[in-house]
């Protein structure tokens, strides 16, 4: 696969980034070669992508992917206002940020709350490991009430839960995954990168120095243990539909889609989940939690909802590449604002 080049001419080994000096076996390295491996397979030119993150170990994963892009690793917690600028500017941009447990439910919530409100186009990946293992294991706003770790104590809190807060900002595409679950996380980013607006994806990424013990929901023992898919997930591209006959639950069925390919399908039980029942997803993640259940899988999604720059009239054409005379008003125009508030008071 290292050699063989997709539609626009690209290897794999074309998407990759520097090597990480993140721990062996952390859950963000996973993370990172699917993106290379999604961003090859569906022949996303490098130079139409902007990386993003804030601070921590997950926001040095933009290092480690697509080194041919764009990018800007920004402050702690901050990673909502880069996407927000950078495709209101750029709207031919696809935002790809990975933030953590702390850049997003401490420090960055606020920011993250309103970015998902106003629909702002971004694939924005969470890194979930329920600790600060960049400064050595402190408990994250995702830590588990309860949990114990060996430098920070107990944790006396509840934690706060990512998808169920993207929900409650109304947040267009909503999913759940496990970094040791690759096919998963892999189909779950393809449909990311062509949804319209917001698409948050929490992934559990284990830390395998501060919080792999199997007490830990953000362990690979406990994700292994407890992991519930919600759907077998392949994403397919647009094009013209494919017909398959009418399936009952449980029937496997091999479609051939538009590349010659063979899709095999599985009907699952529709009274499992609709993720675009949005009630059911709440009562899905609250029902999951009471449990002790790692509900993964796509939990929620809406079409159509107009994204920031809709809402906002801005033009089609990209702001970055608008002439001067077009952006910034003439004299004349200041002047005659100037006037009329000289006028009014």
């Amino acid at each position: 696969m290292g050699t063989r080049e997709n539609l626009i001419g690209l290897q794999r080994n074309d998407y990759k980034g520097g090597e990480s000096t993140l721990c062996q076996g952390c859950g963000h390295n996973s993370i990172s070669n699917q993106i290379i491996a999604v961003c090859y397979e569906l022949s996303i030119n490098p130079h139409d992508v902007i990386k993003l993150s804030g601070i921590g170990c997950s926001s040095k994963s933009p290092a480690y992917f697509l080194n041919r892009s764009h990018g800007f690793n920004g402050l702690h917690g901050r990673m909502a206002a880069l996407a927000t600028g950078s495709t209101t500017v750029n709207n031919r941009l696809i935002a790809i940020g990975v933030s953590g447990d702390g850049d997003t439910g401490s420090i960055g919530l606020g920011q993250f709350k309103h970015m998902v409100r106003r629909n702002v186009p971004v694939v924005y990946i969470v890194e979930n490991n329920g600790v600060y293992g960049l400064t050595k294991g402190q408990f994250s706003a995702t830590a588990d009430i309860g949990q114990e770790l060996k430098y920070a104590g107990i944790n006396e809190l509840p934690p706060i839960d990512i998808c169920l807060e993207a929900l409650a900002a109304d947040a267009t595409f909503v999913a759940r995954s496990f970094a040791g679950d690759s096919k998963q996380v892999r189909e779950l980013l393809k449909a990311a990168i062509r949804h319209r607006g917001t698409a948050v994806l929490d992934i559990i990424s284990p830390c395998v120095t501060f919080n792999n013990h199997e007490e830990s929901t953000k362990s690979y023992p406990y994700g292994k243990a407890h992991q519930e898919p919600l759907q077998d997930i392949t994403f397919i591209p647009e094009h013209e539909p494919i017909i398959v006959d009418m399936m009952e639950p449980g029937q496997i069925q091999a479609v051939e889609l538009h590349d010659g390919s063979h899709l095999v399908l599985k009907k699952l039980d529709p009274d499992k989940h609709d993720p675009t029942d949005k009630m059911a997803a709440f009562r899905l993640i609250q029902e999951a939690r009471e449990a002790n259940q790692f509900i993964t899988g796509l939990i929620y999604v809406e079409e159509g909802r107009p994204t920031l720059a809709e809402t906002s009239h801005i033009i089609d054409r990209p702001l970055v590449h608008l002439p001067d005379d077009q952006l910034r008003p003439p004299r004349e125009a200041l002047d005659r604002l100037l006037n009329r508030l000289t006028c009014c008071n």
